[in-house]
């Protein structure tokens, strides 16, 4: 990391018959995709994935990083089917395996622990709604006790979800993530310092996560670092990133991963003493409330050897640790009372605009009820005028009838009048005939 070049290590195969399933396994380090990598003492551990020669059950292989000896160490206990995209957390000297594929493409949300001392693969029983079963996520424990899943993805769906997992109760539980919005993803990489968890890349098949986000465990809140390009190798699935202390300084390594074509470029961030401190992004009283309790928590005494089949255990605290959790829970609760009361201000002000809005509405809701109010009053008057029309239209047709009636009989009348006129000229016209003749 000082000189920025790369060298390889020949790896020797160990004989310890105590720690090899199978020698056979151990002749030469298998190509290997998927799987997952954890740092204990002076060993390399990998576990899962993908290989020619995969097995029915978790393979779990180290590196010696001292004499640079490679084998398969056997395990024990309730094996974990063989999976490939799981997460792998170290909590003391146990690791927490969450989730996966199996080789027949069904996914896991199960959740498995070895203990790396003794070797033995326990399964966890856990309580309330776990998160769906999904791979190419990942992971990370807070304060020995949380273990936090982000992200991931099914066959078709892609997640921007956190799930938490208390490692004491064993119980399961969806906090609503505060700050940021981020994009669904999945093949993303994590590193947590302290109690920032940083996450870098991923995407959805469509185009790659652009972000670094770093997230605050103890106030469950997320922030953008920084943003790339679509097509930039950060922006990848299956990229790894690691920290480095060099000189004092922090530093996020990330290296590889796809994005349309495999990258083998390293990038390098330095992180600031106080890059975490972002603007304070207010939260929901009920995702402030689940953050005090988590960074009560995290003042909580380290142990190493937390039991997990055992739900009531608690590690063991002096006066002194107990005095710290107090301030701690003390500190979360002020600054919980503060995000309250700035949240409690802004929705008074948006209270006013909404009680301004609906007086305003309300006026005009008088005005038009009165409108209405004597456009009825006038359809009254208009039924009442048709009804006094409709009448005389009846009797206009009674009197149209006996109208017709007394003409047909003036007609009647007329043609008598004419035929007897009629007959009286021609008795005239006989006479005088008579006479003259």
């Amino acid at each position: 990391m000082k000189n920025l070049s790369w060298s390889t290590i020949k790896l020797s195969t160990t004989l310890d018959a105590e720690n090899i399933e199978d020698s056979t396994q151990a002749d030469s380090f298998p190509s290997i995709s998927g799987h997952s990598m954890i740092k204990w003492g002076s060993k390399l551990f990998l576990l899962g994935g993908h290989s020619k020669d995969a097995s029915d059950y978790v393979t779990v292989r180290f590196i010696h990083l001292e004499s640079h000896s490679y084998g398969v160490t056997q395990a024990t206990g309730k094996i974990p089917v063989a999976r490939i995209g799981q997460s792998v957390s170290l909590v003391g000297s146990k690791l927490i395996m969450f989730g996966g594929e199996e080789k027949n493409r069904r996914l896991l949300n199960d959740v498995h622990v070895l203990d790396l001392e003794t070797m033995i693969w326990n399964v966890v029983e856990t309580i309330q709604t776990p998160p769906a079963p999904r791979f190419d996520h990942t992971a990370t424990v807070h304060a020995n006790r949380y273990l936090q899943v982000f992200g991931g993805c099914t066959h078709s769906v892609f997640f921007n979800d956190l799930h938490v997992l208390d490692l004491e109760t064993l119980e399961w539980s969806q906090p609503q993530i505060q700050g940021d919005l981020v994009s669904p993803r999945a093949g993303h990489a994590g590193v947590s310092i302290d109690d920032k968890w940083f996450i870098v890349g991923g995407g959805d098949n469509k185009s790659g996560a652009s972000e670094t986000l770093v997230m605050d465990m103890a106030r469950l809140v997320i922030s953008t670092l920084t943003n790339v390009k679509g097509r930039d190798p950060l922006a990848s699935e299956g990229l790894s990133v690691s920290s480095a202390l060099i000189d004092g300084e922090q530093f996020l390594v990330a290296f590889g991963g796809y994005n349309g074509k495999y990258n083998n470029e390293v990038f390098v961030m330095k992180l600031k003493p106080k890059d975490s401190q972002h603007p304070k992004i207010f939260q929901s009283p009920a995702a402030a409330a689940a953050a005090a309790s988590v960074t009560a928590a995290y003042a909580l005494a380290k142990s190493e050897s937390l039991d997990f089949e055992t739900v009531s255990s608690k590690p063991k605290m002096d006066l002194s640790v107990e005095f710290n959790v107090i301030k701690e829970e003390k500190k979360a609760l002020e600054l919980f009372v503060v995000d309250v009361k700035a949240e409690n201000s802004m929705l008074m002000e948006k209270l006013q605009e909404v009680n301004g809005t609906h007086v305003d509405l309300s006026k005009e809701l008088h005005s038009v009820q009165g409108q209405l109010a004597s456009e009825r009053s006038r359809c009254d008057d208009l039924e009442a005028q048709i009804l006094d029309l409709q009448t005389k239209l009846s009797s206009m047709q009674s009197i149209e009838q006996e109208f017709e009636l007394l003409h047909a009989q003036k007609l009647a009348i007329e043609q008598d009048m004419k035929d007897g006129e009629t007959v009286q000229r021609q008795g005239s016209g006989g006479v005088w005939r008579w006479i003259a003749g």
